[in-house]
């Protein structure tokens, strides 16, 4: 078997390797780097005795990934403010035609998924997302079998808890009130952007303490819209962008990215803002990416 031959398996699933790491990790540069070393592990496997190339790399990406994750919850002890994922940015809609992809990739589901224990995690999103066999997933998590489907039991039980109930919105009305949303706060709109805001709406800002934001949540309509005016008063330009498969705003001071506002919208309001301003996850934007399932 030739370098070639790995790097050609390797490529041909790297969009589906990056999604599963992603959403273990929540974070797009940290799953950049575990498909690096991944592959470098690959690169010296003996592909006569893989039966199964994609089993055989998620399994091999989600331990790593597993890893990467118990280091991280380490470090997020010391971490200023509240901790978001890492936006991702993707150059068109490619999740929009598979809901269950693009909902696995939305932020409100990466802000749920921190809630699970790193098992728990990856357990979830080898099994619901990506429809592995408990026999794969326990090979990745290094669990029996047995172990692995109470663990995913659990796992569904607590996600299906927290989990909003509420009617699709499907792209077109999303892109409607995305429009509204864009119009009222580009004229300073207050009434009209109140019209989109659900009463409870909460804004949950991460500047990593690096730059100046909100560090604790905030909650209600007329705080939030005023937070938010204020903010976009300040920018010279806001652009409307794909991150993590729903419209998004970047917020920008000449050149220079000052920050990434991703709206969740359920029943036709807007009751959640993840605003990214920490600059070390904004260099997560600098390219598009690719997700599969």
């Amino acid at each position: 078997m030739t370098a070639d031959e790995h790097a050609e398996r390797f490529t041909l699933l790297r969009p589906l390797l990056f999604t599963i790491v992603y959403e273990i990790l929540g974070s797009a540069t940290e799953s950049d780097d575990v498909l690096q070393d991944s592959y470098l592990r690959w690169a010296a496997v003996d592909l006569a005795t893989v039966r199964d190339t994609k089993s055989y790399l998620a399994r091999l990406v989600t331990r790593q990934a597993l890893n990467a994750l118990r280091v991280g919850a380490r470090r997020r002890e010391d971490y200023v403010g509240v901790w978001l994922p890492e936006p991702l940015l993707l150059d068109e809609h490619d999740a929009s035609a598979d809901v269950v992809l693009a909902e696995s990739v939305s932020m409100a589901m990466l802000v749920l998924l921190e809630t699970l224990s790193p098992d728990e995690r990856a357990v979830f999103v080898l099994r619901e997302v990506f429809g592995f066999d408990y026999d794969e997933i326990a090979g990745a998590v290094g669990k029996s079998v047995v172990a692995v489907r109470q663990v995913a039991h659990r796992a569904r039980e607590h996600v299906r808890a927290r989990r909003k109930r509420f009617e699709p919105g499907g792209s077109a009305r999303t892109a409607r009130i995305t429009e509204r949303f864009m119009a009222a706060v580009t004229t300073g709109d207050m009434e009209g952007l109140l019209s989109l805001l659900a009463p409870d709406v909460t804004w949950t800002a991460d500047s990593g303490g690096k730059v100046i934001a909100a560090r604790r949540p905030v909650v209600g309509a007329e705080k939030v819209a005023a937070l938010l005016l204020n903010i976009i008063r300040a920018h010279v330009r806001i652009e409307l962008v794909n991150c993590n498969n729903a419209p998004a705003l970047a917020a920008y001071s000449g050149d220079h990215l000052e920050g990434v506002f991703l709206a969740d919208i359920a029943d036709g309001k807007i009751t959640n803002f993840y605003v990214i301003r920490n600059p070390d996850k904004l260099l997560a934007l600098a390219a598009p990416r690719q997700i599969s399932r």
